[in-house]
């Protein structure tokens, strides 16, 4: 049984992400921070991090907003309209899977990585 959970988990997991050269990332498009959207798994195109950008109105961080992009825009502040009122944007960007994820997502692929471990462990250790 325990074999059988190895290399489900291998196959599933590790597999995919070193044969693929792209990049899994969260998207939340650009809201409000209180209105409560699931962030949704998405594959960047070549070339793109995974980002998540904070809207400023004075000193209220009040948008939100995560996904892929190109790397040019990472570190940058950028200005939009949001229902009539001027936001600052921040993006800040990282480039591994789903380091955009937000406390509680982290927690489920923590635990992914955690089972992942003990299970090769397990049968290298027979």
């Amino acid at each position: 049984m325990r074999q059988l959970l190895f290399v489900t988990v291998f196959f599933c997991y590790l597999v995919p992400s070193t044969l693929c050269s792209n990049l899994g990332c969260l998207y939340r498009p650009l809201m409000e921070n209180d209105i409560k959207f699931q962030p949704l798994a998405t594959e960047c195109p070549r070339n793109e991090v995974c980002y998540k950008a904070e809207g400023r109105y004075g000193t209220q961080i009040g948008l939100s907003s995560s996904g892929c992009m190109t790397s040019k825009v990472c570190g940058q502040k950028r200005d939009v309209f949001y229902r009539g009122a001027v936001y600052t944007l921040s993006y800040s960007c990282c480039n591994w899977a789903y380091c955009n994820a937000c406390g509680g997502l982290f927690a489920n692929t923590f635990v992914i990585i955690i089972v992942t471990l003990v299970t090769v462990a397990e049968v290298v250790g027979r």
